[in-house]
């Protein structure tokens, strides 16, 4: 009987799964293998929230291959050193495995292939598996190897287009013989978001299916409104793969309409940004366009932002929500991001860090990327663009509902009073038990404009 290997990394489902389908083709039986590697907790990168969803997954996906006569084998260590023991113990002639785009997983699969020489085990890798365009799908002419801006990225990503989907597996065997650890429990996880979501295939196409379905009609008109949490939710399974970024891209075009059109720019985003990562491994932590910035490192300050107690009410609320649920509302993301790095001028990599360590889709190119381009090291053509946190907030919380949500600190102010609490007059100022601003906006935009040699800059209405 000829096997093969599927190594699971940031796919963690059965249908739409190029990777196990090719395997399934290419031997009479596959052995399912996912490797906690221990590099990955070097690293920093096995944050509580993203182990916790990472157990349901593994979970999920285990019983959807007892389901089809298989089941999951999990190993901890290092992930080359367990695929070849795995290729030694069942004589596997190929490893398949998805393609990724961080420096990380560039390292992994060198190390694969330096462990399988000498075994006759092929290693194949597949594209277009974690994202729903390969990252070297389409180049610019001129021979660059990326994009570097989004709109004519996403232009020929409209007109490529994406791959066909395929259909779950109706039977994967499983050669005998082959041990593994137990499967992580959640339950067993400490310090977890109090809210986090659960994880898992089953649980991501529930939610695909019920998005595509309603909300997501709604979503160009709806996608800002912080209150109304009228986004998808679906980050996270696209983090760990249990939703297939091709299937939903695809489905989302079948719907059409303006809500399933501007929903498809953003899963383009997603791609933009893996193709960047891909090409520049060293954007994960190093900026993509440096600014000869000076930045500052204020304590205090950085304590006040990670705990929701900057004085700014929406930029608060957004920093809170991380704490509870382990995931934020984009728009939510961008202001924090903004009031950190321009506000405050600290380090982007500050930020990432701590969103990393919270983020239950903490993904690392759309996180570092993201954090980039609010910061102005990234890709986005308005580097010093600056939000600001009243205004923003008046605009895409107008009621003030998102912030009396997750500040009831101001649950007694009524209507937009809630984003400038420090306008309270005596009596009613001493009795909501809350910060004056961390700083002066005036005063942190001229001093971000000073550190990076700019005269005064009109944003328009995202600027102060």
């Amino acid at each position: 009987m000829s096997v093969a290997v599927v190594l699971f990394t940031s796919d963690l489902r059965l249908h739409d799964h190029p990777v196990l389908c090719a395997a399934l083709r290419d031997a009479d039986e596959v052995v399912p293998l996912f490797v906690r590697d221990d590099a990955v907790h070097r690293a920093g990168f096995d944050a509580p929230n993203r182990l916790a969803f990472l157990a349901d997954c593994l979970a999920d996906l285990d019983a959807g291959l007892r389901e089809r006569g298989g089941r999951l084998i999990v190993r901890r260590g290092e992930a080359a050193h367990e695929v070849r023991r795995v290729v030694e113990r069942t004589g596997a002639g190929s490893v398949h495995l998805a393609a990724g785009v961080s420096g990380y997983a560039a390292g992994r699969e060198e190390r694969l292939r330096e462990a399988l020489e000498g075994t006759g085990c092929d290693l194949r890798v597949h594209d277009a598996v974690v994202t729903a365009l390969a990252p070297g799908r389409v180049v610019p002419s001129g021979g660059k190897d990326h994009f570097a801006v989004f709109t004519p990225y996403f232009r020929r990503w409209e007109a490529e287009g994406v791959r066909g989907v395929l259909a779950a597996p109706r039977a994967v065997r499983v050669p005998g013989g082959v041990s593994g650890d137990a499967l992580p429990d959640r339950d067993a996880v400490k310090g977890l978001s109090p809210a986090l979501a659960r994880g898992g295939e089953a649980a991501g196409r529930r939610l695909m299916t019920s998005w595509l379905n309603g909300p997501m009609a709604g979503y160009e008109d709806g996608h800002d409104d912080l209150a109304g949490d009228a986004t998808s939710r679906l980050s996270p399974h696209l983090h760990f793969g249990t939703v297939s970024a091709a299937e939903l891209a695809g489905r989302a075009r079948e719907k059409g309409g303006p809500g399933g059109e501007a929903f498809v720019r953003q899963l383009a985003w997603r791609d933009f940004h893996h193709q960047v990562l891909a090409a520049r491994p060293d954007a994960s932590w190093s900026d993509y366009r440096p600014r000869q910035d000076r930045w500052r490192r204020d304590e205090d300050e950085i304590d006040a932002w990670k705990s929701g107690r900057t004085g700014y009410p929406v930029v608060d609320a957004a920093m809170r929500q991380l704490a509870h649920e382990g995931w934020m509302h984009n728009r939510a993301r961008m202001l924090a991001a903004s009031f950190l790095t321009k506000t405050l001028y600290v380090d982007w990599r500050v930020g990432a860090r701590h969103f990393l360590d919270l983020l239950v889709d903490g993904d690392l190119a759309n996180n570092q990327l993201n954090w980039q381009w609010v910061a102005g090291t990234g890709t986005d053509t308005r580097p010093n663009r600056v939000l600001n946190p009243v205004s923003q907030g008046k605009r895409l919380d107008p009621r003030g509902d998102y912030v009396r949500r997750w500040v009831p600190e101001l649950a007694g102010l009524e209507g937009a009073a809630v984003h400038e609490p420090w306008k309270l007059k005596g009596a009613d100022r001493a009795a909501v038990d809350y910060p004056d601003p961390l700083v002066d906006l005036a005063e942190a935009r001229a001093r971000f404009e000073h550190a990076r040699g700019l005269g005064f800059l009109h944003c328009g209405p995202d600027g102060i």
